[in-house]
This record gives C-alpha cells, structure tokens and sequence, in this order.
C-alpha cells in the first residue's frame, strides 16, 4: 500500500486538499483510504458527509475513516486495568469504568498512529491518504513511534530478558524489585506496536504532500516544515500552493497587491520544489462537486526514496562519508553530537538521533560540511577497533 501524508502550515487549507487528492485518486480508479484525526470533523465538512470512528464509503474506491480518540483511549486503559488487575487489587484501589474516561492531550495523536498501523496491516487499500495536523504537531507525531521504541529499548534491553530465570535472585542479592516478566511482555508487546508503525512511516513508497497557501508569512514555514520532513528521510512529493488567486485580476482592484505576493512566492518557491496549483474557488469547497473542481492532481508513483548512503574514500582520502540529504538546510540550522553508536542531529527546530552504520560504530567523527543541500559527516577509523588489513 503507498502511503501518502499530508500537511503544511496551519490555515493552509490542508484537509480540503487532503480529500481532493483522495478523491482524485479514488476516481482514477484507486482503492483508496483517507484518514484524519480532526475532532471537529473538517474532513466531513470538505467531503459533504459526515465522518465517525468507523471506515465508511464516500463513492466507488473512496473510504473514510477518522477513528474516535476518546473510545481509543478508553479501550487502552481498560486493557491496562485488566493486566494490571492483582497489583490493583492488592493496593485495594478501585477501578475506573468507561463512562468516567475522558481522553487526555495527545489522545487524538496516538489514535491516528493505531488507526494507520491498523490500516497498513489490513490491506484493503492501495493508498492511505493521511490528513496531518499543521506541521510542527505533524513532525512531532512521526517521530513519536521511533522515539518511543529508542526509550524502551534503553529502560528495558531485551538482552536483559535472558535473566528472567535469575530476576527473582537478583533482588533478593540487591535488596531492590527487579523487573518482572509482565514488564517485559509489555515492553515487548509495545515495541511491536510501534515497530509496525514506524514500518508504515519509513516504508519506500510513504511519502509527504506540503499544503500552503501562497504568501510571505508562509514562506519560512514551507522551508521549516520541508527540513523536518527531510531529517525524518520522507521525501517531499510536491508542494501545493492552495487558494490561488486568478492571475486575470484587473490592476487597479483590490486584488493586485495580493495576487502579486503570490505571483512571488510561487516563484521562489518553484525554484525548490514541484509546485501544483489550486485554484481559489471564492467559497471554501463543500462536498465532492467543490473538491472536483480544485482539479488536484491523482498522485503518482511517488518520488524515489530518501538514501543516506556510506561513501568510501579511505584510499583517496581516508575518511567514509556519510551524506544526508537535507534540502533547505544552512549552516546556523544544523548541530552534530555523537554519543556511543548514535547520532544527534539538530536541523532547526527538529532533532533525530540516528543509529550509526555498523562500520560507522567502528569510526571518530572527523568533522562535518553542508554542501548543495547535502550534509556530508567523515568518519575516520579507529585504529582500535577498525579490522586490520582494511
């Protein structure tokens, strides 16, 4: 299944491109799944139908889902009642029932990561149409599932697991609770969860649709967002200039001052990205005859995936390059710090800690230079660790 993901500045009009290239598809002929988060029900206000927590057909090829984060959250914590009941009860504390629940800050975020893991696994669809949150809440979200598995693997190491036999020992011997065997089921069972999702988010056929409307303020936002989405390696398939204004305005209305901002933005913004644009209908769009007539293009194959290759120049200049690709970037935006087999990587407001390549685990940082969008980090060898005779 290819996995599109939509998002962009706040106020761009991302859900309404969102079902109109969802729509598009599904009238290309595409078995196709849109799937949003948004409380309020924007998707439904853009389709013309209402949505609910369950999958329901728009027209032929066209499904759309937007699952109720308060019943998810409701769902969980019953679960974590349920196996943690003996602790409960030998604290003598009493239940929580359904009806009192009501889902907390980041409820709607974790729903929308279970409904496209679920989505992903069930394989009914041949494209998921993600509607994002605006873009920094949107980055935030994709890295949760790899920051999330980095956090348990370090507060519980599954090589631990093959102590379990000697836990009940080591505490007495340490006087402390050791981790019990429910700890680490959990902890494993979690680890798969998110090691599902994370599979759908760095999937080679998962890529990113930027949604903005022409102007300057969105200028610094589209760069932002754009570099996030590079440091999480999802390329960015086009950039939708949303509500353009008709180029025909006549010169002495009130529309020249703004229909030439926009003229200025889409040329800067052309000279950096694939740009589509839609144009501005006078009325916000409602229903499939107002989505149609955006004219959004049906997505395609998708861009080539995102690499971040190893390069070997140890016999010309002894160093191994490791480049990452990060288009926008300058050099005030950027930090490096390596720790153990890891490495930080700060580009503007985003950070992501990436696992080394395994020669790379083996090598110092010898320095760092950003050239044409690419950063490239050498690596030389240490001399002891690196094999001989390499």
């Amino acid at each position: 299944m290819r996995t599109l993901l939509i998002t962009g500045p706040g106020g761009g009009g991302r859900t309404t491109v969102a079902a109109a290239t969802a729509l598009a598809a599904a009238r290309a002929g595409t078995r196709t799944l849109l799937l949003g988060a948004d409380r309020e029900d924007t998707l439904g206000a853009a389709l013309g139908t209402p949505t609910g927590p369950a999958p329901a057909p728009v027209e032929e090829n066209l499904t759309v889902w937007r699952p109720d984060p308060a019943q998810g959250f409701r769902d969980a914590l019953a679960a974590l009642q349920d196996r943690a009941s003996s602790a409960l009860d030998l604290l003598g504390a009493t239940r929580l029932d359904p009806e009192e629940l009501s889902s907390l800050p980041g409820a709607d975020e974790l729903a929308l990561l279970r409904a496209l893991r679920e989505a992903a696994l069930a394989a009914e669809h041949d494209l998921l149409v993600v509607d994002l949150p605006p873009a920094p809440r949107a980055l935030a979200l994709l890295a949760l599932p790899e920051e999330l598995r980095r956090y348990l693997r370090r507060l519980l190491p599954p090589e631990r697991q093959a102590a379990r036999a000697l836990r009940p020992v080591l505490g007495r011997l340490a006087g402390v609770p050791m981790p019990t065997e429910a700890l680490y089921e959990s902890a494993a069972r979690w680890d798969l969860e998110l090691a599902a999702t994370e599979a759908v988010l760095t999937d080679r056929r998962t890529s990113a649709l930027l949604v903005a409307e022409p102007g300057p303020a969105a200028a610094d936002a589209v760069r932002g967002a754009a570099l996030g989405l590079a440091l999480r390696g999802l390329p960015v398939e086009r950039l939708v200039a949303n509500r353009v204004l008709p180029e025909d305005a006549p010169a002495d209305s009130w529309l020249a001052g703004p229909v030439a901002q926009q003229r200025k933005t889409l040329d800067d913004w052309r000279g950096a990205h694939d740009v589509t644009a839609l144009p501005h209908l006078g009325r916000d769009p409602r229903g499939t005859d107002d989505l149609a007539a955006l004219a959004a293009p049906a997505p395609g194959p998708g861009p080539a995936p995102v690499e971040w290759p190893v390069t070997d120049r140890l016999a010309a200049d002894g160093v191994l390059l490791w480049r990452l690709p990060l288009p926008g970037a300058t050099r005030d935006d950027l930090d490096l710090v390596r720790r153990g087999d890891e490495l930080a990587v700060a580009a503007g407001p985003y950070r992501r800690i990436v696992p080394l390549p395994s020669a790379l685990r083996r090598c110092t940082v010898q320095g760092a230079a950003l050239r044409d969008g690419v950063l490239s980090v050498r690596f030389a060898p240490d001399p002891q660790l690196w094999p001989r005779g390499r």
